[in-house]
């Protein structure tokens, strides 16, 4: 592949999930045709890959880290890294699965280097209590999560606070799964884990989620 022609332009130029989805956006069959041609320097293969997956990576990467431009700025770092190693991606794994690690390396570098300037431990304080617009083209599918059930307010904003108390890898293995939608086997690959990990935190993350939404219910 030829990266000589530079970085692709579409990932600066549009805003994200700003095409209507439908269901072929989520065809791994037509994503491989596509990283195919763009392996071989077809630019525009690449960028319908980036419209592709660009919702669904902004969508997890602003649930982990709840600030808006900072989140818009590791979509754009995630797909241009992306870009420079997609000569060595092979047909293993979906190509959205190979493109979550990269998005989950790039929030836990993100997490580090705060960690560092803040000179302290990560406190969620430093998350801002913004939330996915239920409406927004950018909010992900895949059945029944926390972003399908909040409709309302409060209830939404409950549940938002109780994430944030979770660690980070318990967070985002929650989101993974009960927002994204991805497969056991897809998480582990994601977040470079084992299948049995990846069971252990989300059962451990469900059970707090359970005891600080009682918890929150009873004080009532």
């Amino acid at each position: 592949m030829n990266n000589n022609h530079g970085e692709p332009s579409k990932i600066m130029r549009e805003p994200v999930g700003s095409l209507d989805p439908d269901s072929s956006m989520n065809d791994p069959d037509e994503d491989f045709r596509l990283v195919a041609l763009a392996q071989k320097g077809d630019m525009k293969s690449y960028d319908a890959l980036v419209t592709r997956h660009r919702g669904k990576i902004f969508a997890m990467i602003r649930n982990m880290i709840h600030q808006e431009a900072d989140a818009w700025d590791l979509s754009q770092e995630v797909f241009i890294k992306a870009w420079h190693a997609l000569p060595r991606f092979e047909a293993k794994a979906k190509f959205s699965t190979w493109l979550y690690r990269i998005a989950h390396n790039a929030v836990y570098d993100w997490v580090r280097k705060r960690k560092i300037e803040s000179a302290g431990e990560l406190n969620d304080e430093i998350f801002e209590r913004e939330r996915i617009d239920s409406g927004s083209l950018t909010t992900p599918s895949g059945g029944e999560s926390p972003d399908d059930t909040l409709v309302h307010g409060e209830l939404r904003e409950k549940i938002q606070i109780a994430l944030n108390k979770l660690s980070a890898e318990h967070r985002e293995v929650v989101i993974l799964k009960d927002v994204q939608g991805l497969s056991y086997k897809e998480i582990a690959e994601a977040m470079s884990s084992t299948m049995g990990t990846v069971m252990s935190r989300l059962f451990y993350a469900r059970q707090k989620l359970q005891a600080l939404l009682k918890d929150e219910y009873e004080s009532r």
